[in-house]
C-alpha cells in the first residue's frame, strides 16, 4: 500500500513536543568506540568501579543513553537530557525555567539531521560522572526522567565496519550472514546485536552526497517515492554511504510505501551494521517487514528482541512470556484458514483503490487515485500517484463484482484528497475525510497538513458543500468516519491528545440537534501503541485494521464484539484469507448475506491497493461446529505464563458448564460451544486474585482471549515509609456514601489479601477534595470511611482487624487545589481517595 494510507490515514501527522526518551528511540544501547578513556579512570562515586566503562555503568543502572557524532560547535562530553523539543518558544521557556530552578549550566544541543533540540540540565566531561549524577538524581534536585546524550565530535575514520563479523560463544569469528533456512526457523544470530563494539566506526560527514541531501529533503517533505529512488541510487554506489541515517531513511521510505521487500533489504543491512543502535521503532518496522515478506519465524525472534526493549522500559529477556503468548496467537492465525471466496474487482486500477462503503444495497462508494482528467494528471509526491477522489459503483449481485464506476459528486471531490465515507441510515447525510484546506492547504506550526472530517447533506439529488465537524483541529488529524446502524454514534480515527498510540479509534455521540459530544477514546482494549484505523461498526461487532495487535504483517483486519452493558469484548484477528502478509484494511460486511468488501495490496493484485469482494459460507454450508474459546493465562506484572490455573466456563446465570487446568504454556481451549452465546470465564489460582470476565462465542469461529492475573501480594505497597493496601480508586456517587458495585469489586480484592494474611489489621482513611464546606467534607468522608469498613466486615473480616475508619475531609490534600487556584477536574480527583494503611501483619 503505497501510502495513500499514510497520507489519508495513519500518517495522521504528529507534532513534536517535549517527550520521554522512549518516544525518540533512546532505549537502545549505542555502539561507541572501544578505546573509551573512561574505562581507565578511577572515580569514587557510588556507581563506578575501576575499569568500568560508561556503557557498562549506564546499562547496570538502566539509564538510557544515545550518541551523536559530527555536531558542529558542540563540546565533547556527556549531557543529562531532560526533554526534546522542536523549534519554538517552549524550548527557550523551558531552559529559562531550568535556570531559575538552579540549573545554571542548562541549555540545549541541536541535531541538524533531525531538527530536534535536546535540553540538558548539566554537562560532564566524563561518562561515569554523568551516570553517577543520574543515579543520585543530581543530588536529589531533579526527580523526573532523564537520559544521557554522548557527544563524540572527534571522529574515527578507517577500518571496515561493514565487513560484519560475529563472535561465537567459543570465541571464534564467524560471518554474520544468516541463510534463509535459519531465517525461517526463527534463528537470529544475537551476536549481531553486540557487534562492532570493538571495531572502528565510520563517521564521515563527507558521505552526504548531493543525491543523499536531495533524498533527505524529499524524505523530510514525506515524498517517500522520490526519496526511496534517490537513496537506492546513492547506496548502490558503495558501502561508504552505508551510514545509519542513510540506511534507516532508505528502509523507512520503502516501508512507508509498503514495498516490504525493499524495506526488509535495508532494515536487514541496518540491523547487521547498527543492530545495537536501532530504536524501538526501527525494530518494530524491521519485524513487520519480515512478516511482510513471509519470514514469520525470524519475525517472531526479532519481536522478542523488540519486546525486550519496550516492555515497561526494562529489559525482559528473549523468553518474555508475553511475547510467547503473542506467538501462540500468531501460530493459531497461521494454522487456520476460513473458507472465504475472494474476488478482485474489475473496477480496480493500477493506482490505489480502497475504502469501500455501502451507499445502499446496490451501490458502493470507494476511494481511488485514478484521475480521469484528459489534459493533466494531478499527482502528489508521497507515492507518485494522483490525488484521491470518491467514486460510486454498482454491485453486480450475481458475481459480487463492482461495475460502472463514476466520480461521486463535484460538490464533494476537490483538487485535494477525499476518502473514507460513511452514510446515515436514510442516506441523506454523509461524513468523509479530506485534507485541511481553505483556498490552499493549511499547515500546523510544524508544517504538517492534517486531515479533517467533513459533513454534507443531500438536498434533492445533490450533496451540499462539505462542512467541518466540531471536533476537528488544525493541530491533529481526524478521519475514517463510521456510523452506527442507528446513526447515533460516529466512530473515527485520530492522533488527538489522549491517544494511546500513533492513531486511535474514537467515538462521539451525534446529538438530536446535530452537534457532537466530547470524543471518547475506545481505550487500550481496542487501541494499541501503534496504528488503529478504518473502523466499521454494524451494531454487534466493530471491525478495524491495526498493526499493533498480533497479526500476519502490515495492517490486519480485526473484530471485537459489542455488548451494550459490557462494551467491547476481546479483539480477534480475522485470519486468512482476509488477512495476508501485506496491508489488509477498510473491511465492510453485510451480515445478512455474509458478503462484503475490503482492500489489500497483497500479491496478485492489479495495482497498488485493490478492492476485493468476499463471500463467507453461510451457517448451513458449514459442516461442523467450530465454536471455541481459547486463551493464554499470564501474570500481570512479570508476564510469566501460569500453568495449572483453573479456568471455568459459566453460563449467563453463573452456572458452571466446563472447567479445565491450563497447560504448561498457560493455554486453554473450550470447544464445541454454542454460537453467538454469552459466557463468563472465571480463572482461579491460589496466590492470585480471581479473574472473571464476560465473553461471547461467534458463529463457527475460535475466539482468543489473553488473561493477566494479579498476585494478592502485589496490592501491598510502601509509600513514604508507610505500608498500605493499594486498590484502584474507590468511587462514590456524588454526595453519597453507599458502596457502589464497581467499588465493591475493588474492596473484594482487599478482602482477599486480608484473608490470605489473617494477622493483618488496617485502618481506613477517607479524603475529599476542597470543593464544598470544610465541615461538610469532613462529615461526608467520615460516612464513606465507615461505609467502607462495614462492607469489609460484611465480607467475613473480623471487625477487630479494622483499627479505625476516619474521614479527614479536605485536610490532607495531595496538591495545591485548596480553592485558591483554578484546578482541572482530574486534579481534584486525585484528592478524592480512600487509603488502607496496614498497622499489623
Amino acid at each position: 500500500m503505497k501510502k495513500l494510507l499514510p497520507l489519508l490515514i495513519f500518517l495522521l501527522s504528529f507534532g513534536i513536543f517535549a517527550q520521554d526518551p522512549e518516544d525518540f528511540g533512546i532505549k537502545e544501547t549505542p555502539i561507541t568506540a572501544s578505546n573509551d578513556t573512561q574505562s581507565r579512570i578511577s572515580y569514587a562515586g557510588p556507581v563506578v568501579s575501576i575499569n568500568k566503562t560508561f556503557e557498562e555503568a549506564a546499562d547496570s543502572q538502566n539509564i538510557p543513553y544515545r550518541t551523536f557524532s559530527g555536531l558542529e560547535n558542540v563540546e565533547n562530553g556527556y549531557y543529562i537530557i531532560s526533554g526534546v523539543f522542536s523549534e519554538g518558544k517552549n524550548l527557550n521557556k523551558t531552559v529559562r525555567k531550568l535556570k531559575r530552578k538552579g540549573f545554571a549550566e542548562s541549555g540545549f544541543v541541536t541535531n541538524p539531521d533531525n531538527g530536534l533540540n535536546y535540553v540538558y540540565l548539566t554537562y560532564y566531561p566524563f561518562g561515569l560522572e554523568a551516570v553517577d549524577a543520574c543515579v543520585s538524581k543530581l543530588d536529589g534536585t531533579y526527580t523526573d526522567t532523564v537520559w544521557i546524550l554522548e557527544i563524540e565530535n572527534s571522529m574515527t575514520i578507517g577500518g571496515s565496519s561493514l565487513a560484519m563479523l560475529a563472535v561465537s560463544e567459543t570465541g571464534s569469528i564467524t560471518t554474520a550472514d544468516t541463510d534463509e533456512e535459519d531465517a525461517e526457523t526463527g534463528h537470529i544470530n544475537e551476536n549481531l546485536i553486540s557487534l562492532a563494539a570493538n571495531a572502528p566506526r565510520i563517521y564521515n560527514t563527507a558521505n552526504k552526497s548531493k543525491t543523499i541531501e536531495k533524498a533527505d529533503a524529499y524524505f523530510n517533505k514525506m515524498w517517500y517515492a522520490e526519496a526511496a529512488d534517490l537513496y537506492e541510487q546513492a547506496l548502490s554506489k558503495g558501502e561508504k554511504y552505508y551510514t545509519r541515517d542513510n540506511l534507516q531513511k532508505a528502509a523507512d521510505a520503502h516501508y512507508f510505501n509498503t514495498d516490504m521487500e525493499k524495506a526488509h533489504q535495508w532494515y536487514n543491512i541496518l540491523y547487521e551494521n547498527y543492530g545495537k543502535e536501532m530504536s524501538e521503532d526501527n525494530m518494530f518496522k524491521y519485524a513487520h517487514s519480515l512478516k511482510g515478506t513471509g519470514k514469520y519465524g525470524r519475525a517472531k525472534r526479532l519481536m522478542r528482541l523488540y519486546n525486550r526493549q519496550t516492555e515497561n522500559g526494562e529489559s525482559v529477556g528473549l523468553d518474555n512470556p508475553k511475547v510467547m503468548a503473542n506467538e501462540v496467537v500468531l501460530d493459531n492465525i497461521l494454522g487456520s484458514e476460513e473458507d472465504y471466496e475472494l474476488k478482485n474487482m474489475s473496477i480496480n486500477t493500477k493506482y490505489s483503490d480502497f475504502s469501500p462503503m455501502f451507499l445502499d444495497s446496490n451501490q458502493i462508494v470507494f476511494s481511488s487515485a485514478k484521475d480521469s482528467s484528459f489534459f493533466k494528471t494531478r499527482k502528489y509526491k508521497w507515492n507518485d500517484q494522483p490525488y484521491l477522489d470518491l467514486y460510486v459503483a454498482e454491485i453486480n449481485a450475481a458475481s459480487q463484482d463492482l461495475k460502472n464506476a463514476i466520480k461521486f459528486s463535484k460538490k464533494i471531490n476537490t483538487k485535494y484528497h477525499e476518502a473514507s465515507v460513511a452514510f446515515s441510515p436514510d442516506n441523506r447525510t454523509m461524513y468523509f475525510t479530506r485534507n485541511n484546506y481553505g483556498k490552499r492547504l493549511k499547515r500546523d506550526k510544524e508544517g504538517v497538513n492534517h486531515l479533517k472530517i467533513y459533513k454534507s447533506n443531500k438536498i434533492g439529488l445533490e450533496w451540499t458543500e462539505g462542512v467541518e465537524v466540531s471536533f476537528n483541529s488544525n493541530e491533529y488529524s481526524t478521519g475514517h468516519p463510521a456510523l452506527s446502524p442507528d446513526g447515533k454514534l460516529l466512530y473515527f480515527v485520530s492522533d488527538m491528545p489522549g491517544s494511546v498510540g500513533k492513531s486511535d479509534i474514537f467515538v462521539v455521540d451525534i446529538l438530536d440537534n446535530g452537534s457532537f459530544s466530547t470524543p471518547r477514546n475506545l481505550g487500550p482494549g481496542i487501541n494499541t501503541e501503534k496504528r488503529e484505523m478504518f473502523p466499521f461498526f454494524n451494531g454487534a461487532k466493530l471491525y478495524f485494521s491495526s498493526d499493533g495487535h498480533t497479526g500476519l504483517g502490515g495492517l490486519d483486519v480485526f473484530k471485537a464484539t459489542y455488548d451494550v452493558e459490557e462494551g467491547f469484548g476481546p479483539v480477534a484477528n480475522l485470519g486468512k484469507p482476509i488477512n495476508s502478509n501485506k496491508d489488509d484494511f477498510s473491511y465492510i460486511v453485510n451480515d445478512e448475506n455474509h458478503k462484503g468488501f475490503f482492500a489489500s495490496n497483497r500479491a496478485g493484485g492489479k495495482g497498488d491497493d485493490d478492492i476485493y469482494s468476499f463471500k463467507r459460507p453461510s451457517i448451513e454450508e458449514i459442516p461442523s461446529n467450530n465454536n471455541a474459546i481459547a486463551g493464554v493465562i499470564t501474570e500481570l506484572i512479570t508476564g510469566d505464563l501460569i500453568p495449572k490455573a483453573l479456568v471455568q466456563l459459566l453460563d449467563e446465570n453463573g452456572i458452571k458448564l466446563k472447567e479445565m487446568n491450563t497447560e504448561d504454556d498457560g493455554s486453554f481451549v473450550f470447544e464445541d460451544l454454542d454460537g453467538n452465546t454469552k459466557y463468563t470465564l472465571k480463572t482461579i489460582k491460589g496466590e492470585f486474585f480471581d479473574d472473571e470476565r464476560p465473553i461471547a462465542t461467534l458463529d463457527n469461529e475460535r475466539v482468543n482471549v489473553e488473561i493477566s492475573m494479579k498476585r494478592l501480594e502485589d496490592m501491598i505497597a510502601v509509600e513514604e515509609g508507610i505500608k498500605k493496601l493499594k486498590t484502584e480508586m474507590i468511587y462514590f456517587e456524588f454526595d453519597k456514601s453507599k458502596v457502589r458495585s464497581d467499588a465493591a469489586k475493588e474492596l473484594d480484592k482487599l478482602v482477599g489479601v486480608m484473608k490470605k494474611y489473617p494477622g493483618m489489621a488496617i485502618k481506613i482513611e477517607s479524603h475529599t477534595d476542597s470543593r464544598g464546606s470544610r465541615v461538610y467534607n469532613e462529615y461526608l468522608s467520615d460516612k464513606r470511611a465507615k461505609s467502607t469498613r462495614d462492607y469489609i466486615i460484611s465480607q467475613g473480616i473480623d471487625a477487630s482487624r479494622i483499627e479505625s475508619a476516619i474521614g479527614y475531609g479536605e485536610s490532607r490534600l495531595l496538591n495545591d487545589c485548596n480553592g485558591t487556584v483554578a484546578c482541572a477536574e482530574a486534579t481534584h480527583l486525585l484528592n478524592r481517595r480512600s487509603e488502607f494503611i496496614i498497622v499489623r501483619e
